[in-house]
């Protein structure tokens, strides 16, 4: 019995016979009753737009159409919100990381030299005249 259905009655439809043997191989194939299968079919059209006179073509490509717009607009969101989350979460947090580990070279001091290993010339800038050298002028 087919779930959620128990309690409903059955219909009859008019079906040419060569069209109801057809029908029933299917729903075998599919090991559903027949009720579920053709329940399974409307819902398929319904749900992708497309009519059962309409020619798919060899590849379905009304088909492959409209699933590739339905996938290019899904894409973009997804695109869209990443790139959000990259703005708002991942990039301050990234740059923080980033500054954390960045090396960075420590400073450098001159050496400390004692002073009694450390030699200082001082230039003398004002030297005392000897007056024993000096050569009197006339």
């Amino acid at each position: 019995m087919d779930k959620g259905y128990e309690k409903e009655k059955f219909e009859t439809l008019k079906i040419k016979s060569s069209v109801a043997g057809h029908f029933r191989k299917f729903s075998k194939m599919l090991s559903k009753s027949q009720s579920m299968t053709l329940l399974l079919m409307m819902d398929f059209f319904e749900e992708n737009g497309i009519s059962p006179t309409e020619n798919l073509g060899p590849r379905m490509e009304t088909l492959e159409n409209r699933i590739s717009l339905l996938i290019k607009k899904r894409m973009n969101g997804m695109i869209a919100i990443l790139k959000d989350i990259e703005k708002s979460q991942t990039k301050p947090t990234a740059a923080m990381l980033y500054a954390l580990f960045e090396k960075t070279e420590p400073v450098k001091k001159p050496l400390m030299v004692e002073k009694k290993y450390f030699k200082e010339k001082k230039q003398v800038q004002y030297q005392e005249r000897n007056r024993d050298n000096e050569i009197p002028e006339n």
